[in-house]
């Protein structure tokens, strides 16, 4: 797979309380991904991204929440995909490290 397909697919890490306690129990990560990507798109984007090793991939597909505004306008935020990501033990990704 090429580089530029890999950045298509992991969008963002996505962090939240959920997912920090996850990523420090079960050595668990969660990213936002591209709605058309497979598990094994997936797997081989993290694996060549961050060079680890992974071992499940769960994926799941968030519905957009609907909202009002100040009208009383019903408006739809956009549905996305999100991924959890479990790796090998020894293996980690460490996001603070990756801006330098």
């Amino acid at each position: 797979m090429n580089t530029e397909r890999m950045y298509t697919i992991v969008l963002a890490p996505h962090v939240s309380e959920k997912s920090t306690v996850q990523g420090e129990l079960n050595n668990q990560y969660t990213f936002k991904v591209s709605r058309d990507a497979t598990k094994p798109e997936i797997k081989t984007a993290i694996e060549g991204l961050f060079s680890v090793v992974v071992s499940e991939v769960q994926v799941l597909n968030v519905k957009g929440k609907t909202k009002r505004n100040f009208r009383g306008q019903v408006r739809r935020r956009p549905s996305w995909k999100k991924a959890y990501v479990r790796l090998e033990e020894g293996h980690e990704i460490d996001f603070a490290d990756l801006s330098g």
